[in-house]
């Protein structure tokens, strides 16, 4: 572990080690299979208020500094990249109300993660992927209050959410700016979940379709200003990508350690495996790129704890890290040879969890655009 944290998150980090050791890594390969979203580890981890450790030191968080929790993350996802989602996504799910809510909604949010909740950020349509500015949803506002339309769909979390941090369009001739951010609390008419999918990988996390029909919410859950949902979600997602690319470092650890282990217990020509140096060199490929990739994702939380511009540094972070998380998984699979095409090793798990990190919280074509656009500036 290479990051450089606090006393009292290396205290953490033993517990969490601990805990994945013996209550997600083994079981989470069972659900793996079945695609049950495994509520009894996430009730066991709500024990311990890993689901709350995003949350401000002042609604009621551990005051952990984010690279802080950027090692926890990572110890999570070495586990079960599903689990290290799930409560990385929570905090996705906050990240609209804390960058521009009211004082009020920052209080409720944080107290609904804190009494053992999950949140949810809902942007993704049906036809609005990439381009986010192409979604459907509506809100009309009427009187006191706003009435929400629309379907959001491929949404972490979307079926065990407390509440939501929706997107939704307040003027559709405006273009993006005419979309709006607002908060909506689970159980509120109208709000239900559709499809659920049955995904690749991180088959331990929830992602389904959220669906308004006529979805009334009080005019004060509007986050911001009517106009700036957009920009409320962009800025969302700066800070979002970096710990996508923690926890797909986690899965490319996970990964070369699998490798190293079963390299050294392999033998071949009457010799292990991995003291033929064509896999050694591997292995140090492995283990180049995956600090690398740690030190982006570290470099990048530390500027958004000092509260400096991070949006290049986010999207480098994303994107090399779940580059080389695919990377690393496929090599561990062919040090594996023909056993790491098969379900009973570990091996093929991390590469099929490990390609979601390429798509979501934008993809990696994208994220290379947000960097060339930082990089060469207007001209």
């Amino acid at each position: 572990m290479a990051y450089l944290i606090s006393e009292e998150a290396q205290e953490l980090l033993g517990a969490v080690k601990e805990f994945c050791e013996k209550e997600v890594k083994e079981q989470c390969k069972e659900y793996d299979r079945s695609g049950e979203w495994p509520k009894e580890i996430y009730d066991k981890a709500i024990e311990m208020q890993l689901h709350m450790l995003e949350v401000p030191e002042e609604y009621g968080g551990m005051g952990l500094s984010r690279v802080d929790v950027a090692a926890l993350f990572e110890e999570m996802a070495k586990a079960d990249a599903g689990f290290a989602t799930t409560i990385s996504a929570s905090g996705l799910g906050t990240k609209p109300v804390l960058i521009a809510g009211s004082e009020e909604l920052k209080k409720r949010a944080c107290q609904l993660i804190v009494d053992g909740g999950f949140g949810a950020f809902c942007l993704t349509e049906p036809g609005a992927g990439s381009d986010a500015s192409a979604g459907k949803t509506t809100a009309v506002k009427d009187g006191d209050s706003y009435i929400l339309n629309g379907r959001k769909c491929f949404i972490t979390n979307g079926g065990i959410a407390s509440f939501y941090c929706v997107t939704a369009m307040t003027d559709k001739s405006a273009g993006v700016k005419g979309m709006s951010m607002f908060f909506v609390e689970a159980g509120t008419p109208g709000l239900s979940t559709g499809h659920e999918e049955d995904k690749m990988g991180i088959r331990t996390s929830n992602t389904c379709d959220v669906v308004f029909e006529d979805c009334r919410i009080p005019a004060s859950n509007l986050i911001g200003a009517e106009g700036k949902g957009f920009s409320i979600a962009m800025k969302t997602l700066d800070q979002a990508r970096t710990w996508m690319g923690c926890v797909a470092t986690g899965i490319a650890q996970r990964a070369m350690e699998e490798a190293i282990a079963y390299g050294k217990e392999r033998i071949q020509f009457g010799k292990p495996v991995l003291k033929n140096q064509a896999l050694q060199f591997k292995v140090a490929d492995m283990a180049i790129k995956i600090e690398t990739a740690r030190q982006m994702v570290a470099h990048s939380l530390t500027l958004m704890d000092q509260g400096l511009p991070c949006s290049k540094e986010s999207a480098i972070a994303k994107c090399y890290a779940s580059d080389i998380a695919m990377e690393v998984a496929s090599e561990a699979i062919q040090m594996f040879g023909g056993y790491g095409y098969s379900r009973e090793y570990p091996v093929e798990k991390l590469l099929r969890d490990a390609k979601i990190f390429q798509i979501f919280e934008g993809t990696n074509e994208v994220q290379r655009i947000v960097v060339a656009n930082n990089t060469i500036g207007k001209f």
